[in-house]
């Protein structure tokens, strides 16, 4: 089997070294080039065809964001970026991960061998699922707008937001989502109805990620996006995204539903994970709820959204063509927990629909 060919791009030489030793360490991995710049990277892109860059955010000359955009007009190919873990160096990443990259770690440490061996392990895994991510997906993700340029209308918003301390609902949408992940959950909530029930959402992500990535969504989307709070009301229009190190759950308070954080131990090596966050919508949401399982490397979920469809929920994962890795949905599926097999672009609509279904349904029986 052929080794993962990997070029590392970073203004430092420092930084250069250290990822290249950690990556090399790999049997699976081989770094066959490094470079300080942009330029020099195009050049050693057409010269050694590495199957994965590693991209520093930030670079002379021409930034990483910028280098980015152009490679993945011209020439696209899986980008793994490297940030600082800083709120400035979070709002970057979140804007790369809408150019097309497929994933990021934060820089290594050097100055703790734990710290440093945890960052070696969390590189050399998505570096290898960068590999195998799908570069059309990519390439589609890429040409969409930035996420500050779609339009939101404050008046659609307004209905969902007046008066919303006093609304409940009987109704959620969970979501669970990996690797490509805040793209296609950005395609979902940006084509969600400002009506539409609430949303509760749980993407492996760092902790200084996951609120920018909220906030993103909050710019780009008629529902009122937070990263959750312990103890939060769940409201309709409303959606709500698990913190980076904690696991997000669904309780039932009386006819409310509410956000519970919990700082339990990782589950498929995740905190969050998506079947803590599934496990607890088939609980106390059961037929009430619909579960949607997007694209991400791993198994995490399956188990979760399988309990979720036997407790009454209906269910949906993402269609491998549409998916940049087709890890999380497949295995899913093949433990019997999906309703419905869809492409992306297809399942706000759907949610709309089924969400429509459920609250006939619940008239009906009253």
């Amino acid at each position: 089997m052929s080794k993962i060919r990997v070029l590392v791009v970073d203004d430092s030489a420092l930084m250069r070294k250290l990822l290249s030793e950690l990556l090399n360490s790999d049997p699976e991995i081989e770094v066959v080039g490094t470079a300080m710049d942009a330029y020099m990277a195009r050049d050693k892109i057409k010269k050694l065809q590495p199957d994965v860059l590693t991209l520093d955010v930030e670079m002379p000359r021409m930034d990483g964001l910028h280098f980015l955009s152009n490679l993945m007009r011209l020439r696209p190919m899986p980008v793994v970026m490297v940030s600082s873990l800083t709120e400035k160096g979070a709002d970057v990443t979140m804007r790369a991960l809408d150019l097309g990259a497929v994933d990021f770690v934060s820089k290594p440490k050097v100055d703790f061998a734990h710290t440093l061996q945890d960052s070696a392990d969390e590189l050399k895994n998505k570096v290898k699922a960068a590999a195998i991510a799908c570069v059309n997906t990519l390439q589609r993700n890429a040409s969409r707008p930035d996420v500050t340029s779609v339009h939101r209308s404050t008046s659609i918003r307004r209905i969902a937001s007046v008066g919303s301390s006093y609304l409940t609902t009987d109704k959620i949408i969970a979501i669970g989502a990996s690797t490509g992940g805040t793209e296609a959950i950005k395609e979902v909530l940006i084509h969600l109805r400002a009506d539409c029930p609430g949303v509760v959402i749980t993407q492996h992500i760092p902790p200084i990620f996951s609120n920018s990535f909220a906030k993103r969504m909050d710019q780009c989307s008629p529902l009122t996006v937070y990263e959750a709070e312990d103890g939060q009301q769940i409201l309709p229009g409303h959606a709500y995204i698990a913190p980076g190190d904690r696991h997000l759950t669904v309780v039932k308070d009386g006819s409310r539903y509410r956000c519970k954080l919990d700082d339990s131990e990782a589950v498929n090596r995740h905190r969050p994970a998506v079947d803590v966050l599934f496990e607890s919508v088939a609980k106390n949401a059961s037929e009430n709820a619909i579960g949607v399982i997007l694209t991400g490397m791993g198994r995490d979920g399956a188990e979760g959204l399988k309990r979720m469809r036997d407790s009454g929920a209906m269910t949906i994962a993402q269609d491998e063509q549409s998916s940049v890795i087709w890890g999380m949905p497949h295995a899913a599926i093949t433990a019997g927990g999906v309703d419905k097999v869809m492409a992306l672009d297809l399942i706000a609509a759907k949610l709309t629909e089924l969400s429509h279904l459920q609250q006939e349904a619940s008239v009906a029986s009253r």
